[in-house]
């Protein structure tokens, strides 16, 4: 972390406690402003390859572009990764190979969201969690129909089921949110495995408890505590 940067950041991910292989990957490029965190699906040599794939591909983006064009780049990417996890699974005659991404760019006092599926951005702002994303899910339209919170969404049977991610379809639908950033907000950017343990009043409570350089570890920690029964990502990025 660059002192004179104004972002901080901390990042971790983590093969959780039942899985053998880590099919999430993390992605930070502060000189870019860019975080970015996707959760494989599809299994071992799949999973994983989508969503390394999707970072190495973002990584690519090249340095020293305006907003705009920072922004264009990074969607590309992302359709780039799309193309290509599309075409990998028709090589290889098999199922569904996929992955969530969950990317944000903060460029001239504002942010971008880029998302599909079920991997969350989140910001705290004035001791308050605000959930920026909406889940691709089957049971977002049940927390859309005021029917359950999203924190009961995370227990439902088909929490799991998620309706879009890249590499899956024909076409690449993502989902954006933008906004005005402050100095002193927290954005966390993570993937199911930390939040189908970590409820909205848990999030806030560490989020707002603990300093860049341990929070990402104290997130990690407790989903591990919760069970960790699915691969643990988690990126904060402090406006300082």
């Amino acid at each position: 972390m660059n002192e004179h940067s104004p972002f901080r950041y901390n990042a971790r991910t983590h093969v959780g406690l039942k899985r053998k292989v880590n099919e999430d990957a993390v992605l930070a490029l502060p000189d870019h402003a860019i975080w970015v965190v996707a959760d494989g699906m599809g299994g071992h040599d799949a999973g994983d390859f989508a969503s390394r794939l999707i970072a190495d591909s973002i990584a690519t983006i090249p340095a020293g572009l305006e907003p705009t064009a920072r922004m264009h780049a990074l969607r590309e990417a992302i359709a780039q990764a799309h193309r290509i996890i599309v075409q990998e699974a028709e090589t290889r005659g098999r199922g569904v190979i996929g992955a969530t991404v969950a990317a944000l760019l903060i460029a001239g006092g504002h942010f971008l969201g880029l998302w599909a599926g079920d991997s969350r951005i989140y910001r705290l702002r004035d001791g308050e969690i605000e959930l920026l994303t909406t889940d691709h899910s089957a049971v977002a339209e049940f927390v859309a129909a005021g029917k359950m919170t999203w924190d009961e969404a995370e227990q439902h049977p088909q929490a799991n089921a998620i309706t879009r991610a890249v590499g899956v379809g024909e076409e690449l639908e993502l989902d954006k949110v933008r906004g005005e950033i402050r100095v002193g907000d927290r954005f966390l950017i993570c993937s199911d495995g930390l939040t189908k343990y970590a409820t909205f009043n848990i999030l806030r409570g560490a989020l707002a408890r603990y300093p860049i350089e341990t929070v990402a570890d104290e997130l990690v920690q407790i989903a591990l505590t919760g069970g960790g029964a699915d691969n643990i990502t988690v990126i904060v990025v402090d406006v300082v």
